[in-house]
């Protein structure tokens, strides 16, 4: 379980919100939504354990995250708005050492695999500055199939897709919740997700 309790989070003399808590429960999803700086990738970092909250307390399982530490990050994937790929490697080596990073070591060929599931076949091994914002945004959520978490956490995971990519997401995510993950997402789009997801709206 992926718990907020009576968060805060402030930029500057701002604060972007407050007294804000909730809770994941295995096979769940939370939609983040807000306008634009309202604060909802700023939320999504801080449960991440990215940034610190000005007040309150993420926990995770029970225990405060940051006592978890790398505990909290074995089973954590955040995919934030900018994608973190090298633009002079491709598609596969980004892959690969991302996943060596993370400790989750994995064959090109199981990254080629999960590439061609993202729709990216024949652009695997172009290097990632060839490529469309939409797809190298489908070579950051290709890690969504690499590295198995029990929490993802996606700041606009939307963002450039085409109406396909869109479907193969929401699908993914699916699979992912009805396996016993937990999901948060943030969204200027509606995703029709199979068990509609709890929503909380931020900077109202």
């Amino acid at each position: 379980m992926l718990e907020g309790v009576n968060l805060q989070a402030t930029r500057g003399e701002r604060s972007l919100f407050a007294r804000l808590s909730f809770q994941v429960e295995t096979g769940e999803c939370l939609f983040v939504q807000g306008e634009n700086g309202s604060g909802k990738t700023s939320l999504l970092r801080v449960l991440a354990g990215l940034t610190p909250p000005s007040a309150g307390t993420v926990r995770w399982k029970g225990s405060p995250v940051q006592q978890l530490r790398d505990e909290f990050r074995r089973e954590l994937l955040y995919c934030g708005h900018l994608s973190g790929l090298k633009d002079e490697l491709s598609a596969i080596e980004n892959l690969v050492a991302g996943a060596l990073l993370a400790g989750d070591p994995v064959a090109s060929c199981v990254v080629r695999e999960a590439l061609h599931q993202a729709g990216l076949q024949g652009r695997d091994d172009l290097p990632v500055r060839f490529l469309s914002q939409g797809q190298r945004r489908r070579v950051s959520l290709a890690r969504l199939l690499l590295q198995r978490r029990a929490l993802w956490i996606l700041d606009e995971p939307l963002a450039a897709l085409d109406v396909q990519a869109v479907r193969w997401l929401v699908g993914l995510i699916d699979s992912h919740l009805r396996s016993g993950g937990l999901a948060v997402i943030t969204s200027h789009q509606d995703m029709a997700l199979v068990n509609r997801p709890h929503v909380i709206r931020i900077g109202v």
